[in-house]
């Protein structure tokens, strides 16, 4: 089984830690949060906001805790010894590296995503075909010294925080990504394919990108065949039961014109619930 030895070590974002220190790679300064009388050394050294995150499970901002001094008691008394708890970064932006590693060691790379969560849960992508030079190779080398330090194969996902000093990994996803799904519309190799090429052992070519694309989450919401008139919108309907919070679907763009794909995001405010609206402004604010 391809990987078996590899997902306990990422699921746990305990091991995950150990290892980006291990590889001496950035990531937000951290610790295991064992007891509750740890909370005056954790304030004192992480300084005033702390990000507590379960070890296990929890995504889509499920098992996270924002807190300062005051609220530590909102943490349940279970959480002490399962969960780590982080330095709350400032960060200018977040963005996400999705890449895949061949049984031979090689490796290959998309443009950086651009990602905007709002309460943990990922809302809109945008990549470009050529992303920051200095931060795409950072991203490359540390994803790399990943995949090689643990013999994975297949696609993996670094999510990660933009700051003045580069990037910060924030936590890896052992798989195909949620901010690559832009790939099945925008690139010459989606990022399934590629994850199939890679534990089949098949050529693993470097995807081409020519065009920008936006993926937007369909979080939630009803199935609405009006987003087809729009000529560059692709649906992808995943035909689960609808219900508040969960991901039923995304829609991808793709267009050598930013001003097509601007246009379209317009017509798109008024055919997605109000709650969009930021999501998607955000997006066309990367094309101004």
């Amino acid at each position: 089984f391809v990987n078996r030895d590899v997902f306990p070590i990422i699921a746990d974002r305990l091991t995950q830690k150990q290892l980006f220190d291990k590889l001496h790679l950035p990531t937000a300064p951290w610790q295991l949060l064992a007891e509750r009388s740890e909370w005056p050394a954790v304030f004192d050294r992480l300084g005033e906001l702390a990000i507590v995150k379960r070890r296990t499970g929890g995504y889509d901002g499920r098992g996270q805790w924002r807190l300062r001094a005051a609220e530590t008691e909102q943490l349940p008394a279970e959480c002490y010894g399962e969960c780590i708890v982080e330095q709350g970064i400032n960060f200018s932006g977040e963005v996400s590296l999705v890449g895949a590693r061949g049984f031979d060691g090689s490796t290959v790379f998309y443009p950086l995503t651009h990602n905007l969560h709002q309460d943990g849960i990922l809302r809109t992508s945008v990549a470009f075909p050529q992303a920051n030079a200095q931060l795409q190779a950072q991203a490359e080398e540390m994803l790399s010294a990943i995949m090689q330090e643990l013999g994975y194969v297949g696609v993996m996902a670094m999510e990660c925080f933009v700051t003045p000093q580069g990037l910060l990994i924030n936590e890896l996803a052992p798989r195909v990504h949620n901010s690559g799904h832009w790939t099945q519309n925008g690139a010459s190799i989606s990022q399934f394919e590629l994850h199939l090429r890679a534990i089949t052992d098949l050529p693993l070519p470097q995807p081409v990108v020519n065009n920008p694309s936006v993926m937007i989450n369909l979080i939630g919401s009803d199935l609405n065949y009006d987003w087809l008139k729009l000529p560059l919108v692709h649906l992808h309907w995943y035909d689960k039961e609808v219900r508040p919070g969960r991901k039923v679907g995304h829609l991808n763009l793709t267009d050598s014109d930013t001003s097509h794909l601007t246009a379209t995001l317009e017509a798109l405010i008024p055919l997605l619930p109000p709650e969009y609206a930021s999501g998607v402004m955000w997006a066309q604010s990367k094309f101004s």
